[in-house]
């Protein structure tokens, strides 16, 4: 399940609805409008293996993999959100929910920076063009 804070605009939604790509929103779908930062890593627990996308930077931690979840800070454009989860979900090394569980990533145009539980460091996996 892919879950988008509700910092992304409605405009990338619905570029993901043309695309195909399911998801279900903060405040819209899951929870309620203004939801703190701190109550959403519970609600991820709760949902079925979902792959959290959002613009806020305090979510990329280390401290944050867990096995049942992946977080995806997506550090582009607020114009470009759409494009750049397309791309992360399509990467070869986060192309399945399984790949993607325990993750904590950063999406930037020039790649994507992660850590992963259970593997220590920091990680990089480049765009395919």
């Amino acid at each position: 399940m892919n879950v988008l804070d509700e910092n992304l605009a409605a405009q990338q939604c619905e570029k993901l609805r043309a695309w195909r790509i399911p998801f279900r929103q903060i405040g819209r779908h899951l929870s309620v409008h203004g939801a703190l930062d701190e109550n959403l890593i519970p609600l991820l627990h709760q949902l079925p293996q979902p792959t959290f996308f959002t613009h806020d930077k305090d979510f990329f931690r280390a401290s944050l993999c867990h096995f049942h979840y992946a977080v995806v800070y997506l550090d582009v454009s607020d114009a470009a959100a759409a494009e750049f989860i397309r791309r992360f979900l399509r990467h070869p090394t986060f192309d399945t929910t399984a790949k993607r569980m325990g993750i904590v990533a950063r999406v930037q145009t020039s790649g994507v920076q992660f850590w992963k539980k259970g593997r220590p460091g920091l990680r990089v996996a480049e765009w395919s063009e």
